[in-house]
Parts: structure tokens; sequence; C-alpha cells
């Protein structure tokens, strides 16, 4: 891929620990999140790999129901009141609220905003459209809780970064005002898996079969995987809002980040592309560990910041 980037990250440090990291997730996670391992198994090792997230100084975190779904909220003392939709990752199959706290408290503390990690259906048992039904109904209770559009960014991994995208784009489609802005880590943007990266020196955390297995449990067998409502790569962009994509070179989803950056920027879309050198997908789940994911982090919120939000 050619795709120009807007921003490329310092080389990242701290060598020993990312490789530590690299090795790690190449044996738990790349390892045994993919079949045969069933789903249940699958949910069980991410939940063990992230059972310790301490929440930083100066935030609560508390459990709370949001749009007809169980939702997560992490506050600062004084926020400045602008509220986080955050949609995690994990394949459509896999992950919660609880297995992401670290980009959540990480961002609400960063950024002295309320953030709301939303516990939306998963797949199998709940197939495409069911997550972007939780993700619309959720951003519509903020608006009932009296966030004005303006005040809520819609956010989320992998997975969850393609749900922002298609929430986004549905609101588009029905009239519906649109949030003030996106943010996309690692997003998946297209599902046919045609032009996946190939990284020099492996992906330590996705195997390709894990990619097959998720596109056989959540696309219906009736919608094309290049159906816009599933891949966003696909669909008219026009009047999307303001978007930051974060994504690492060492990952094989590197390419629906460049791709969906170049489409984004062609249809008038305000996009932040940054691109991590010698780091995986979604890195920033080791906030508060790893300096790379701290400084992406707060990348987010000076693009938050430039924005208004």
């Amino acid at each position: 891929m050619t795709s120009p980037a807007e921003f490329t990250a310092p080389a990242a440090d701290q060598a020993l620990l990312r490789s530590v990291l690299r090795t790690s997730l190449r044996v738990l996670f790349w390892g045994l999140v993919r079949p045969p391992m069933p789903i249940a198994g699958q949910r069980a090792v991410l939940r063990v790999l992230t059972a310790f997230s301490p929440t930083p100084r100066g935030i609560t975190r508390s459990p709370g129901t949001l749009g007809g779904r169980a939702c997560e909220w992490h506050k600062p003392q004084k926020a400045r009141g602008t509220v986080l939709l955050y949609l995690h990752g994990g394949a459509y199959l896999i992950g919660g609220p609880n297995t992401h706290r670290a980009i959540c408290s990480n961002l609400a503390r960063l950024g002295q905003m309320d953030v709301c990690a939303l516990d939306y259906r998963l797949a199998p048992e709940h197939p495409y459209p069911a997550a972007r039904d939780d993700a619309l109904a959720a951003f519509q209770a903020l608006i009932e809780l009296g966030y004005a559009p303006a005040q809520i960014v819609i956010g989320g991994d992998s997975a969850g970064g393609n749900l922002s995208l298609i929430t986004s784009l549905r609101l588009r489609d029905m009239g519906l005002p649109q949030p003030a802005a996106m943010l996309c880590f690692s997003p998946v943007t297209d599902f046919t898996g045609t032009q996946l990266h190939e990284p020099p020196a492996g992906d330590p955390l996705i195997h390709p079969k894990w990619i097959e297995q998720a596109l056989a449990l959540y696309c219906p067998a009736d919608v094309a995987h290049d159906d816009p409502g599933l891949s966003p790569q696909f669909a008219d962009l026009h009047g999307l809002p303001p978007v930051l994509i974060q994504v690492g070179e060492d990952e094989i989803l590197r390419n629906d980040s460049l791709r969906f950056a170049d489409k984004a920027k062609a249809a008038g879309v305000d996009v932040c592309l940054q691109r991590y050198p010698g780091l995986w997908h979604v890195f920033q789940a080791h906030a508060g560990m790893l300096k790379a994911a701290d400084f992406a982090l707060a990348e987010v919120v000076r693009f938050l910041r430039a924005r208004g939000c």
C-alpha cells in the first residue's frame, strides 16, 4: 500500500518490553484465540489476559445501562462535557467493557471526559446487524441523557472501529445527527479480506483463521461481504464527522486503515491517519505500561481538542 500518512509516530522505544509483549501475545492470543478453540474459550482467554487493569487515579468506574444494554462508565472528577461512546474490539465474537478498561480509563483521564463502554451483543448468538442496532440505541440514549450530538464522540478498536464507522453511516442515512468525531484504532473496514497486509515481522495478535471464523459467524449468509453496511470501505463516505485512525505497521489489517483513509479524504471527510512503526493490532490496550500506547492516547486527546471536543 502507498497511502500517504499524515503522521508517522517516532520509532517505538522500550525494545525489551515490546519483545516480551510480542512473544506473549504470539503464544497466548495468536496461538489460542482462533479455531479450534471454542468461542467460549476464546472469551475466557481474553478475560484472563486483561484481568489486571488498574483504574488511574482520579477516575471512577461504575456499571450502568445504556440503550437497553449493560455498559461501564469511566468518569473523571471534573469532566469537560464530552462523552466517548466506546465500542470494544474482538472480531464481534469476544470482548466486553471489562476487557478494554485500560483504553477507556486512560482516555477518561487524559481527556477529562466521560467514557461509556457499551456491552453490545456478540455473534454467533447475535450476528449483524445486532451490534449496530445496539450502538445506535446507545447513541440516542446519550442524547436522551442530555448530551448534545456535538458533545458525543464514538470510538472503538478493530471490530469496534468498524462498528463506529457503520453506526455513523447509519445515522447519516437515517437523517439523524452525527457525533462530533470518531476514533478508530485499527478498524476493520473491508470484510472481503482480499487486501490483507503481510508485515515482515509478522502479526503477533491476529491469526488468519480467526478472521475466517469471524466472517462465518458474524456475517449473514445473505449479505455480501462488500455490502456497505458491513464494510465501510465500499460505502459512500460523504457527511461523516472528523475521524482519527491509528494503526500499527505490524498487523495484517493495516491496509484496511490506509485504504479507508484514502477514500474518506477523497469524499471530503476530515480524516487524520496515524501510523505506528514496530507495533501491532490495538497496541493502545497496553496503556499505562507501553510508552507508545500512552503517546497514542495523548494524540487522541490532541485530535479531539483541535476539533473542539
